[in-house]
């Protein structure tokens, strides 16, 4: 099953709180799971926290525009031959093709009138994280990489311990800050700022870092809106939290995509497909209120 045990929080009403984790293209899962499972959110969410690309599906599936982004982006990738063009080098072009998709994906599918949607649903709170003023911005990089690779170790946990402990610190904007669909794609590329996949990026006059650095799925930014919490994950872990306000879901299965995978449409399909069979699947066990022996995987 593709959530977690031993929380009351699964039968409560509704969920009045939701974050969406980071995962690059995995995040078409939390799309599909949320479609499905739209029944167990209350009418309009308080707020919603979402970091990288969950940012990106978050906007899209909030701004109504979901079915035909997949579409879009399912057309994009299959027009593109390779993740890597090394001969690119030679011409001074960037070698990965990410960032310009990325962003002609979300210009795209968020024009004025669903940003404008966006600014009248719930607060949708998007982190950038920042590195220790006392580190430069290619030290801060090759840092946090260290303190990621250390995370993952004895397995990816679901929130990141170390660079929180090194200093490294999320800083959230609201969606309703943006102006433009311009700034909205500016501020969702800053939350998933990964080089070499991405440029390295500014934002607010500061050197931008994956929001998964800090947190990748951002629970906390909503500490101070009441409510049951549903956090969206985007790949599978060994364990998850245990929290009496909380409800995490994870993907019943592997997905058959990799973050940075913009070659795959079938892939893509796959990985939204699941997300409905899991959506529906957890509407089910609500209904039910049988609570199975294990929830979590």
């Amino acid at each position: 099953m593709p959530y977690a045990a031993g929380l009351s929080s699964l039968f409560r009403p509704m969920f009045e709180r939701v974050v969406f984790a980071g995962g690059g293209t995995r995040c078409l899962w939390q799309v599909g799971f949320f479609l499905e499972a739209g029944a167990a959110l209350a009418p309009r969410p308080r707020a919603i926290a979402a970091a990288s690309a969950g940012a990106a599906m978050a906007c899209v599936v909030l701004a109504g525009g979901a079915l035909p982004a997949l579409e879009r982006f399912k057309r994009m990738t299959a027009a593109n031959r390779s993740n890597a063009y090394p001969s690119r080098l030679l011409h001074g072009s960037d070698v990965f093709p990410h960032y310009a998709m990325y962003r002609e994906a979300l210009l795209a599918s968020i024009d004025a009138a669903a940003l404008a949607r966006l600014h009248a649903g719930p607060d949708v709170r998007i982190p950038v994280t920042r590195a220790p003023r006392w580190l430069g911005r290619r030290a801060g990089w090759v840092l946090a990489g260290v303190a990621d690779v250390l995370d993952h170790v004895a397995g990816p946990p679901v929130h990141a311990r170390i660079a929180p402990r090194l200093g490294y610190r999320a800083e959230y904007a609201s969606v309703r800050q943006c102006a433009t669909p311009e700034a909205l794609a500016d501020l969702i590329l800053a939350s998933s700022c990964t080089p070499p996949f991405t440029p390295a990026l500014w934002h607010g006059g500061q050197p931008a870092l994956d929001a998964g650095v800090a947190d990748n799925a951002p629970a906390d930014a909503l500490a101070d809106v009441p409510g049951p919490m549903l956090v969206l994950l985007a790949r599978r872990y060994r364990a998850l939290p245990v929290h009496p306000d909380r409800v995490y879901v994870q993907p019943s299965a592997p997905l058959p995509v990799w973050s940075w995978d913009y070659t795959n449409p079938d892939g893509l399909q796959e990985t939204f497909d699941l997300g409905r069979r899991d959506g529906r699947r957890f509407l089910e066990a609500r209904r039910t209120r049988s609570r199975p022996a294990r929830l979590a995987g």
